[in-house]
C-alpha cells in the first residue's frame, strides 16, 4: 500500500514462500517478504523501512507524522504489534504446530493489543487521529490476518471501533488497487511494473 501511494513505481517480482526463488535467498538470506532492491544494489528487508523509504520521497497525505510526539507514539504502536501481538497472532492462527494451548488461549493473550487500539479508536477515526498515518498501514494488515482466522468470532466481539476501522480500510481504493493477483515470478520472465504512473 505504501510504495502504491508514494507514487513510486517498481518491478514487481511475486514469489510464494514455499518455492522461494535463488534470486531472493541470495538479495535476503532470510526468506522473507518483502524485499526491495534499490538501482545502487542496496537491499531492503523490513516493511517498516521500505514504507519509510518510499515515505522519505513522496508523503502526500503526511502518512508520517511531524509531530516527534505522535512518531514516537507511532513507533511504539508498531513495536507492540511486531513483537508481542504478532507472536500471538502466529500461535492463534497456527495453532495446530502450538499444541500446549488451544486456539482461543492464543487468541486471549493478543487481546490486550486489540484492546489498546478499540481505545486509541474510540477517540478518533485512524490510530493517531482523524487522518490515516504509517501506523494504521504497518498494523492493519495484521489486524487483517487475526480477523481472518475467526471471522465469525471477530465480527461479533466487543471491539466495534477496531471493526469499523478494519472495514474502513479493506474499502478503501487504495487497499483494494493493490490486491490485484500477479502470477509467480521466474527468472526471464517479462518485467511487470507494480503501480507505474
Amino acid at each position: 500500500m505504501a510504495i502504491k501511494y508514494c507514487g513510486i513505481s517498481v518491478e514487481l517480482r511475486e514469489v510464494i514462500l514455499s518455492s522461494k526463488p535463488d534470486e531472493m535467498i541470495a538479495a535476503s538470506p532470510k526468506g522473507t517478504v518483502p524485499v526491495l532492491i534499490l538501482p545502487d544494489g542496496t537491499v531492503i528487508d523490513e516493511s517498516y523501512d521500505i514504507m519509510c523509504w518510499g515515505l522519505a520521497i513522496n508523503d502526500p497525505e503526511n502518512w508520517l507524522p511531524g509531530n516527534e510526539i505522535l512518531r514516537q507514539k507511532m513507533d511504539e504502536l508498531i513495536g507492540i504489534n511486531d513483537g508481542a501481538f504478532k507472536e500471538h497472532l502466529d500461535k492463534y492462527k497456527y495453532a495446530a504446530r502450538f499444541p500446549e494451548h488451544s486456539a482461543e488461549y492464543y487468541r486471549q493473550q493478543a487481546e490486550g493489543q486489540l484492546q489498546m487500539l478499540e481505545n486509541l479508536l474510540g477517540e478518533s477515526s485512524f490510530l493517531l487521529g482523524n487522518n490515516m498515518t504509517m501506523a494504521d498501514v504497518a498494523i492493519f494488515p495484521f489486524i487483517r490476518q487475526f480477523a481472518f482466522v475467526d471471522k465469525n468470532w471477530f465480527d461479533q466481539c466487543q471491539y466495534k471501533q477496531l471493526q469499523t476501522w478494519l472495514e474502513k480500510i479493506l474499502n478503501m481504493q487504495l487497499f483494494l488497487d493493490v490486491m490485484k493477483k500477479y502470477p509467480q515470478w521466474h527468472q526471464g520472465d517479462e518485467i511487470i511494473k507494480f503501480h507505474e504512473g
